[in-house]
């Protein structure tokens, strides 16, 4: 009897103890192979939930869905303990999300960010470090692709042995779909970016292309692109300053090396990330973007572990220069609607490049063993330190000015999707109201031969414009006025001009067909009582056929013309239904 006591007692002192956490070795599979493995999924996705479960310094959420029908995870490291999603957007400390496996081949990102969170929540002095920031981290951001798991695929990569595939589960390359939203991960993903709006983004890959000493190379967001104080602030403080910190590390950095097919001895221009890529996109919202390129050729050991220390570097600098950067951010919406005007079409300066020092192995054309060829032979016994030129300033080609507003007729429900899942203010007209606005027709467009990215994607656009012209806009009319965060990604999606519009994605297809026609023997008729009732489109009309060769041996393409300047011609043809307001 006094054994039974003495045993219930102890029972019921343990239930009274606080539980025992949970142990787990958080040792990586990355680490057990000796860096030549990176875990499957479900296994990262365990390794966060399981330190989610140790470490009340990790909060793990699920938000959306992705195309292969599994949410995307969002883990956030804050030292004030667990945090919700409503705590998260309105917290004012300094914010970075890093994006990894949005090219699931190239996993380096997937490892770094595990051994990186889990070093910080063991170590107290990291912890401390960080406790101003929020860290924000997609542990795999193309689910589908990662599940589609192989060791083929990445032909030109040294390791790891096995990883996942670069399409998503729609065959869709995710760092093209961030401007037009396709998939459900780039829906998913605008849900987290804009919940926590972030004040640096890092997106994590590994590179193709040329052979050089680097094993790893940043690619910043284009400065001129960004524009501004951010844009000066990211070429000449942020991105010296993070190579300085990794040279400290005896690490060696180069900006991105955008050379396909020869050397790059000769020098090559910054990579113009346009708002289809990642750092284009998030730099529309004014988040300081930086894309990490570690290099193919390189063990994918050294590959992991120089990633993770740039991740440092850059939490170490976003969070000593946290109080600089959210006030350039604060400000980057007036600063742009202060010029008045913004640009949209860039090319490369060729008149004023930078000078690189840079590390590469001297670079030959031999014949090939393989086809009747040559072929390009990096030799590694050959390596050279030396100054290259570095075309890394971009001048604007055509600006537009900038409207009070821009009016969307009612219809375009993809359109108002995206406008919807990237937080940008719009109200509708509450009845029919007549505005005066300028007018944009399609004056002329170049269209790719083949698909690209689930599209055929137009380019060369250019627009015909037609101001002061009163137009009636029905209720329900999308009215979006341009004084507002997200004014970047209202002018570059709605501007038919600029590279990654809604244009030419393909949104405003419809109108570039004509739905009404004519019969030449009928018309014939009508086009000459036309011609005598309008003299001076007879007399401009007679030029064209002295002036022009082609267009006076092409009767059809005469009768089309004359059919255009006609009251028959529908006034909708190649109209946008996008309106601006002055």
């Amino acid at each position: 009897m006094k054994k039974l006591f003495v045993l219930l007692l102890l029972i019921a002192v343990a239930c009274k103890q606080k539980p025992v956490k949970k142990s787990v070795d958080f040792t990586t599979l990355f680490e057990t192979s000796n860096g030549t493995e990176t875990p499957k999924y479900d296994e990262v996705i365990s390794f966060y939930t399981d330190l989610a479960e140790v470490y009340p310094e990790i909060s793990l959420f699920e938000i959306g869905s992705t195309d292969i029908g599994k949410p995307l995870h969002l883990v956030v490291f804050n030292t004030d303990g667990k945090t919700n999603l409503k705590e998260l957007q309105d917290s004012s400390k300094n914010k970075v999300l890093i994006n990894n496996g949005i090219h699931p081949g190239e996993s380096d990102g997937i490892d770094a960010s595990m051994l990186l969170l889990r070093d910080i929540v063991q170590n107290d002095s990291l912890k401390n470090s960080y406790k101003n920031s929020l860290i924000c981290v997609i542990p795999v951001y193309n689910i589908g692709g990662a599940l589609n798991r192989n060791s083929h695929t990445r032909a030109n990569q040294n390791g790891p042995k096995e990883y996942g595939f670069r399409g998503n589960a729609r065959n869709y390359d995710l760092n093209r779909d961030f401007i037009k939203q396709d998939t459900k991960n780039a829906a998913a993903f605008a849900e987290i970016f804009h919940t926590i709006n972030p004040d640096v983004f890092i997106d994590n890959h590994v590179s193709n292309g040329a052979d050089y000493q680097y094993a790893i190379t940043h690619l910043f967001t284009q400065h001129n692109k960004l524009g501004g104080k951010l844009g000066t602030f990211i070429e000449t403080t942020m991105r010296p300053d993070i190579e300085k910190s990794l040279a400290q590390k005896s690490i060696s950095i180069t900006p991105y090396v955008n050379v396909w097919g020869t050397t790059p001895e000769s020098g090559w221009s910054q990579f113009f990330d346009s708002p289809r890529y990642s750092t284009g996109y998030t730099t529309l919202f004014n988040t300081l973007g930086l894309m990490v390129e570690t290099h193919m050729l390189k063990p994918y050991k050294i590959r992991v572990e120089q990633t993770y220390e740039l991740l440092l570097s850059v939490l170490d600098f976003s969070e000593e220069n946290s109080s600089k950067i959210k006030e350039l951010r604060k400000r980057a919406v007036e600063e742009i609607i202060s010029k008045k005007t913004y640009p949209i079409t860039f090319e490369v300066d060729r008149d004023t490049p930078s000078t690189l020092q840079f590390k590469g192995y001297e670079g030959t054309f031999i014949a090939s063993k393989v086809t009747n060829g040559k072929r390009l032979l990096y030799d590694k016994t050959k390596p050279y330190d030396k100054k290259i030129p570095y075309y890394n300033n971009y001048l604007p080609i055509k600006e537009i000015t900038i409207p009070k507003a821009y009016i969307l007729q009612q219809g375009w429900h993809d359109v108002v999707e995206r406008l919807k899942n990237n937080n940008i203010e719009f109200t509708r007209i509450k009845k029919d109201t007549v505005f005066t606005v300028e007018v944009q027709h399609i004056k002329d467009f170049d269209t790719r031969k083949m698909a690209y990215e689930g599209h055929y994607l137009h380019f060369n656009t250019q627009v015909a414009r037609t101001k002061n012209q009163q137009i009636k806009f029905s209720k329900g009319a999308i009215y979006i006025p341009t004084n507002q965060t997200g004014i970047r990604y209202i002018i570059e999606t709605l501007e038919a001009e600029a590279i990654d519009s809604f244009f030419n994605w393909n949104f405003f297809d419809t109108i570039l067909q004509q739905k009404e026609g004519y019969s030449s023997y009928v018309f014939e008729d009508i086009a000459e009582d036309f011609l005598n009732k309008n003299p001076q489109v007879k007399q401009e009309f007679l030029e064209k056929l002295t002036i022009e060769e082609d267009f006076a041996k092409n009767p059809q393409a005469q009768l089309y013309w004359v059919y255009k300047k006609t009251p028959h011609y529908e006034e909708t043809h190649k109209k946008l239904p996008i309106y601006k307001l002055y």
